[in-house]
């Protein structure tokens, strides 16, 4: 008897379980995807918040901070071979509750910014055509992505690597193009139109706030940790490479955008690149950008997406949310559940078009999660000294990249306090009545040996425990 009921539980095990599919390039396409929209508007309001030279500097300091960041989610990562991400990695060093928090927080920033993707696609469509009504785009970009993640992990990310690729070509294209009136007259234009720090060192704090948006949804990376092939490998390979064609992409966007566009227009902007593919005189460059545009807008909406579906699957799958969504699609193997709720959630926000106040929510929570991952990777370190388990990466200078995290994350807060504090009362608010939810109805229907399963199989038991 109890043998036969081994059996009819491996295969319901097995049914809820990712497909191991992915490989580096489908890492650097999840994360630059989804942030490479970041590149082609919202990094340039830095310039009306600090400057030019402030929005620059905001730029290389949130820099650091990503830097530090993909570190921690980097090692920590490359162990919890599990989707979830940041929210995996909670669960197992700081408990239920913190974890609920962290999953919806992901949940909201991935949400979030698809949200405010749609929306831009919706008023390019707008500028294009003054005519054109946006929702019938808004909706059917959602839906076709919707689509593209329902029927498969592996095919959703190859297009994100295509679309991707060709946005960040057009970058590149951009400045070449601003070279052939010659480095020296480049130069010399930023000299002349930079309003370099009009507001001083408060500039460049405020600044942060918006420069968080060169870099934001990169840590997404470890959502996919379950689907990859060989998670010690290409997690980091595809981090690292996707982090640093990021901080490439962030300063040429900067200088060329700073060289070709006056402070005051670029950083009122809502689409600064193509402003600047005008300013460079070159019909094909402002062609080439608004394609680019579009294909960013529509890379950073599959990828969040994908990233948010599989904070809510793992929750689900792990009881600190009902099972409903922790369902695998027998054919696609994909949480198609998760997927199709989470989508017409993203279309209504988009609707609203609020897109600052959109923004915003995504990233307070982003933030929120950074300065809970800075906690985590404390405990990490102190549970599982180096050597008591295998790290396919380990983040050098423990624990300076967890103190830096924390303390940028907190200047970020204060940049985003400086302009949004009643949204941040709001979102806080929000997140304090989930939490009430959490621990009044659906704590009690936590099973404790779902939740760890994994951890209990993959590792030793921590130390001092």
């Amino acid at each position: 008897m109890a043998e036969q009921q081994v059996e009819s539980e491996q295969p319901a095990e097995k049914k809820n379980v990712l497909s191991k599919v992915l490989g580096p390039i489908h890492i650097w396409a999840l994360g630059v995807g989804i942030v490479l929209v970041g590149e082609f508007m919202g990094w340039n309001f830095t310039i009306a918040k600090g400057g030019t030279l402030g929005a620059i500097l905001a730029c290389w300091i949130i820099g650091i901070l990503f830097i530090s960041l993909i570190m921690i989610n980097t090692e920590i990562g490359s162990v919890i071979p599990e989707a979830g991400g940041q929210y995996a990695m909670a669960k197992y060093m700081m408990g239920p509750l913190a974890a609920f928090n962290v999953g919806l927080m992901l949940i909201f920033e991935y949400v979030m910014l698809a949200a405010a993707d749609v929306l831009v696609v919706g008023t390019i469509v707008t500028a294009i055509s003054p005519e054109a009504q946006p929702l019938p785009f808004i909706l059917l970009s959602l839906l076709v992505l919707a689509l593209l993640n329902y029927r498969g992990v592996l095919a959703s990310l190859t297009m994100n690597f295509i679309i991707t690729s060709i946005a960040f070509t057009t970058i590149t294209l951009l400045l070449i193009g601003g070279l052939t009136h010659g480095l020296n007259t480049l130069v010399l234009n930023l000299n002349s139109l930079s309003n370099g720090l009009p507001f001083g060192l408060i500039g460049i704090v405020a600044a942060m706030q918006f420069g968080i948006w060169f870099y934001l949804g990169v840590e997404g990376t470890t959502l996919a940790a379950e689907e990859t092939r060989s998670v010690h490998r290409a997690l980091p390979v595809g981090a690292i490479v996707g982090l640093i064609s990021l901080l490439v992409g962030a300063t040429m966007t900067w200088f060329i955008g700073s060289a070709l566009v006056p402070p005051d227009q670029l950083g009122a902007s809502e689409h600064p690149l193509f402003d600047a593919a005008l300013a460079s005189g070159h019909a094909f460059l402002v062609v080439a950008l608004m394609i680019g545009t579009v294909l960013a807008c529509l890379a950073s909406a599959n990828g969040c997406i994908n990233d948010s579906s599989r904070a809510l699957f793992s929750m689900s799958r792990d009881t600190l949310m009902p099972d409903f969504f922790s369902a695998i699609h027998p054919k696609y193997k994909t949480p198609y559940r998760a997927i199709l709720f989470l989508v017409p959630i993203a279309a209504v926000f988009g609707l609203t078009g609020l897109l600052d106040q959109v923004i915003t929510f995504s990233i307070f929570s982003a933030v929120m999660v950074y300065i809970l991952t800075s906690i985590i990777m404390m405990k990490f370190r102190r549970m599982y000294p180096m050597g008591s388990i295998q790290r396919g990466y380990t983040a050098p200078f423990h624990p300076m990249p967890a103190i830096v995290l924390l303390l940028l994350s907190a200047m970020t807060f204060f940049g985003l306090f400086l302009g949004y504090w009643i949204n941040m009362a709001a979102a806080l608010v929000f997140y304090l009545i989930a939490s009430i939810w959490f621990v009044k109805f659906q704590y009690k229907k936590v099973d404790t040996k779902k939740l760890m399963s994994v951890g209990a199989k993959c590792w030793p038991r921590p130390e001092g425990y």
